[in-house]
């Protein structure tokens, strides 16, 4: 499952998922994310890549969808560190999941819940 709100992005997705072939395994939904995150549940895997002022609000609305053990990544931790400080300091001092940021590429927060 992933999400897109641009309709020329969803439609570069879903010509890449053509000629990758993998189409009938992954369903894209155009619209914004934030309308449909509560209503899945045992969430084992999320990466977050959206406007940096929404992060929270996602956050938010996935870690309590999510199953023991499951991950969620949020991309551009530290070359958007400004603009998504307030989500990696909820993240880092969230008792329901252990959370580090990893300083590769722009930088990773990677949370598992606990």
């Amino acid at each position: 499952m992933t999400f897109e709100v641009n309709p020329e992005k969803a439609e570069l997705a879903m010509e890449t998922f053509r000629m990758t072939a993998v189409e009938a395994v992954v369903e894209l939904v155009k619209g914004d994310a934030r309308a449909y995150l509560e209503a899945y549940k045992n969430i084992s895997f999320c990466f977050l890549d959206a406007e940096r002022e929404i992060y929270s609000e996602c956050y938010e609305k996935v870690v309590p969808q999510m199953s023991k053990g499951g991950l969620l990544i949020a991309d551009n931790a530290i070359s958007h560190r400004e603009a998504m400080q307030p989500m990696l300091d909820r993240a880092l001092a969230d008792e329901r999941v252990d959370a580090l940021v990893v300083p590769i590429g722009t930088g990773d927060l990677v949370c598992r819940k606990r």
